[in-house]
């Protein structure tokens, strides 16, 4: 499993949710401008995803469906294990965890200098946090429901255990849609 699998997976869940079996939106040239990760990357990432169960081929359409109950367990029990996270320098970026718009305002993180991926052209200065994969920022700009999801993931790989349950609860909300 690679980072960049996770990345893949929740634009998997947000095609998923957007109700459409619109078979370019699956296309690897697709999901390579929109995440960033490359066309090789994507189709070794889904063969390695499919392999240990946390996704599956569609039998009617073969488009790739992602086993949203196995994620959520991983999610919640062994991302921040498997891809740990620290807050660093601060650095410009784009805000993530507790400080980004799908949980800004609705908890109280322990510190007030909000958490960032470092970005060039972000607009939010706080502490630099390694992004799951290093073109999160350009595929968090591109999708604003996978950046909800990749910032709930930093919520869990970050946060002491009240932020994580918090995190836990907004993403199975969002994973039920």
């Amino acid at each position: 499993m690679k980072s960049q699998d996770i990345v893949l997976l929740l634009k998997l869940v947000c095609l998923d949710q957007a109700k459409t079996d619109d078979v370019s939106l699956y296309s690897f040239r697709k999901l390579e401008a929109d995440t960033g990760i490359s066309k090789t990357e994507l189709s070794a990432g889904l063969k390695r995803c499919i392999d240990v169960g946390l996704a599956a081929r569609d039998p009617r359409s073969n488009l790739p469906r992602v086993n949203r109950r196995a994620l959520l367990g991983f999610l919640e029990s062994g991302i921040r294990y498997v891809f740990p996270a620290k807050p660093g320098p601060l650095e410009r970026g784009v805000p993530t965890s507790f400080a980004a718009p799908v949980t800004q305002n609705k908890l109280m993180s322990a510190g007030d200098t909000p958490l960032v991926w470092p970005d060039v052209t972000g607009k939010t200065k706080g502490q630099a946090v390694s992004p799951l994969y290093k073109t999160v920022p350009q595929a968090a700009n591109n999708d604003e429901a996978l950046y909800g999801y990749l910032a709930l993931v930093d919520a869990l790989r970050l946060g002491n255990p009240r932020e994580v349950a918090f995190a836990s609860e907004l993403l199975r909300e969002k994973f039920e849609k």
